[in-house]
């Protein structure tokens, strides 16, 4: 028993001399090896190389866009009642002012249109009056309204208006035109309450206070009237419109 435990203990110290220079093996000058040969694995992981970079160049969208002339011309109508705005016309400015004069016409992209028999039709012939159109009735065209400029003085006042000719009129020149028109517009003032004031209540100055000349009012009601003579005075100019309101609108 003991000459076989012997040769036991001694492979028991060479196992732990083995395990102990394998060890010391590892830390000294193997494991730098190994980790020597891991690093570029490593670094080869962590790196990805060159990367590419790609442009996405969106489509053109389809143009899905619809003329703003559209919305004024009416769809299968009549090609001669469209509006102007809706057609293409070769006009002749040597016709003579205030005659009948024919124009060929053609409608315009995306409208659509018919003849006399409800058949589709893209030419055809207007006949209108030989005119600008700064030269039409008051009537054929929309102006813009003043609010800055006195209705009421002497002489009457004007102002700049810009004028558009209204849809279904056609005429030759430019659709939008300026033109000096009188000042019309109205603050809502009533000439027959400002005449029946001047009358009642004109010694105490209601008639000014009612047309926004506060400054008159206060003389007259101060002054009683201007003792009538004021008061006689004002009845007269409210009853032939010369003095108004003080914002210089017209009467209703």
């Amino acid at each position: 028993m003991v000459a076989a435990g012997v040769p036991l203990g001694v492979l028991l110290r060479l196992c732990r001399v083995l395990l102990f220079l394998s060890q010391f093996y590892i830390l000294s000058g193997g494991g730098s090896l190994n980790l020597e040969q891991s690093q570029p694995l490593a670094q080869s992981i962590k790196d990805p190389g060159p990367t590419r970079t790609f442009t996405v160049v969106p489509r053109a969208a389809e143009s899905t866009d619809i003329p703003p002339y559209v919305m004024k011309c009416p769809s299968n109508g009549l090609c001669s009642r469209l509006p102007a705005d809706c057609v293409e016309c070769r006009t002749n400015y040597s016709c003579v002012y205030g005659k009948p004069v024919t124009f060929d016409c053609t409608v315009k992209p995306s409208v659509t249109c018919v003849d006399q028999d409800f058949k589709s039709q893209k030419n055809f012939v207007i006949n209108m009056t030989c005119r600008f159109c700064w030269q039409l009735p008051e009537t054929d065209y929309e102006c813009s309204n003043s609010t800055s400029c006195m209705t009421v003085s002497c002489p009457r006042q004007r102002y700049t208006a810009n004028c558009t000719v209204r849809d279904h009129i056609h005429c030759l020149g430019n659709r939008t035109f300026p033109k000096m028109l009188y000042c019309n517009w109205t603050g809502g003032y009533k000439w027959s309450t400002a005449l029946a004031l001047s009358i009642t209540l004109g010694g105490f100055g209601a008639d000014r206070f009612y047309l926004g000349q506060w400054r008159e009012g206060l003389g007259k009601l101060f002054s009683f009237g201007g003792l009538g003579i004021w008061t006689l005075i004002d009845v007269l100019l409210i009853g032939v419109g010369y003095v108004g309101p003080a914002d210089g609108s017209l009467y209703i």
